[in-house]
């Protein structure tokens, strides 16, 4: 079936039939400020040019040594996973709206739900969401809904959360009447500065959300905000990278009584970079919340014969049925990316996970030591981090990545736009993927150019 099915002559065919001229006579209900006009876009290429297109691009992406983290980590990926995820039942699966969608798929989702909730030791988790972003942005929505002791919508979110994540919660919840507070980071530590956090002691604020590690790679005092919220009575949203996990304290366990909902991005388990997604989220929570859990779960149930069976068994289309009133009208869940993080999850185990985690936190120290000899070089943050740190340097961060990038070196995320205030700084990840070579020749490099 050709992309676009319908022909000139259809379309007349169709229009005659209802007995309109055009097509923008079925859209004069929409305001004309609200329409937008795409212009100046190029013609249309053939395929063999596209091809040519598109080779040309992913030869940008491959040969360099990547040290860019910020939400996007390249880990190893074995090969099993991907040809098992690229196989004809999981590749054109459709997404599982209906409960009729096929066993194999419902069980993976499944399998997947149980391998998150273990993660973060939370007690149920969905069938996965868009990508990390939004996740955050329905915790806060779902946050709000289940603090019912709450009358205000205010949401307290450290600057140590991702900027794009904020971002995207600002457009997300920026019509919904919730209030977003912006709590600072103290300078010294990269963390969110409790001290700022003591005059909202008197506010009544209904979730905090609490990120581990943070942006910039720090690792918060995540038992002192989450009992924080709770003595404020507010919920506690964990935003946390989930390859961490396998080391760090899981949510549950966070303070007295544990975070109340966690969200991530899900790219780090076993989805490769591939310029930039598609990517997905995942969302986990207590059992008293799952009745405002968004998206979907799947659960597990026995037929008249005693046989194991999956369907869907809470929010299935709820967004169509009761549309404004639905807890979510989210539709998407990443079915693909999902079977490819499941795949990983089984095929790498625990331990895997966690000398994943080991050798990324053993080879960013190394960085970190070699790099503070290096003159030019300031190391912005004291504390504890995982898999990445922010330098200052003593020479323009924009020219100092392109220098890299000559010496095929993605040197790290500049700063500058998002924190100017912290100068010429920038973030850099090292991951199990680096070598003692890779390393000593980033060190090398870097020397050179500030020299």
């Amino acid at each position: 079936m050709p992309f676009i099915p319908h022909t000139p002559d259809d379309v007349q065919e169709m229009l005659a039939e209802i007995g309109e001229e055009n097509i923008e006579k079925l859209f004069d209900e929409i305001p004309q400020n609200l329409r937008y006009e795409m212009k100046n876009y190029p013609d249309g290429l053939c395929e063999m040019e596209m091809a040519r297109v598109m080779k040309r691009r992913a030869r940008k992406d491959s040969g360099q040594s990547c040290f860019i983290g910020a939400g996007a980590y390249e880990h190893h990926i074995p090969a099993a996973v991907w040809d098992i995820a690229a196989r004809g039942e999981f590749m054109t699966a459709y997404t599982p709206y209906q409960a009729e969608a096929s066993q194999g798929t419902l069980q993976l989702i499944y399998e997947f739900q149980t391998m998150m909730a273990s993660l973060t030791g939370m007690d149920v988790s969905n069938a996965s969401m868009y990508e990390g972003a939004s996740a955050l942005a329905e915790a806060i929505l779902m946050a709000v809904r289940a603090n019912r002791k709450c009358k205000n919508k205010k949401v307290i979110m450290p600057e140590t959360v991702h900027p794009s994540y904020r971002r995207a919660v600002d457009t997300i919840i920026g019509n919904q009447g919730i209030e977003i507070i912006s709590l600072p980071y103290d300078r010294t530590t990269g963390c969110a500065d409790h001290d700022a956090l003591k005059q909202y002691d008197a506010f009544e604020i209904a979730a905090l959300v609490i990120p581990q590690p943070n942006f910039f790679g720090m690792l918060e005092d995540v038992d002192a905000l989450s009992d924080w919220a709770h003595k404020h009575g507010a919920m506690a949203i964990a935003v946390v990278n989930p390859m961490t996990l396998a080391l760090l304290k899981e949510p549950s366990q966070w303070g007295e009584t544990g975070a109340d909902i966690v969200c991530g991005e899900g790219q780090p388990l076993g989805v490769p970079l591939a310029s930039g997604g598609p990517y997905f989220g995942f969302l986990t929570c207590k059992q008293e919340f799952v009745r405002q859990m968004p998206g979907r779960i799947v659960g597990m149930t026995e037929d008249l014969d005693g046989k194991p069976g999956f369907g869907l068994t809470l929010q299935a289309r709820e967004q169509h049925i009761r549309r404004s009133k639905a807890t979510s009208n989210i539709c998407t869940n990443q079915g693909l990316a999902v079977t490819a993080s499941t795949i990983f999850m089984s095929l790498v185990g625990v331990e895997g996970l966690r000398n994943v985690a080991r050798q990324s936190h053993a080879n960013t120290l190394l960085l970190k030591q070699e790099m503070e000899k290096v003159s030019g070089v300031e190391m912005v943050f004291q504390g504890p981090c995982f898999h990445e740190f922010v330098m200052r340097l003593n020479k323009p961060i924009k020219q100092v990545l392109s220098s890299l990038a000559d010496r095929d070196i993605q040197g790290g995320y500049t700063l500058t736009r998002r924190y100017p205030e912290l100068g010429e700084a920038m973030l850099v990840c090292v991951t199990e993927t680096k070598t003692e070579n890779d390393i000593d020749a980033y060190v090398l490099a870097l020397k050179e150019i500030l020299e």
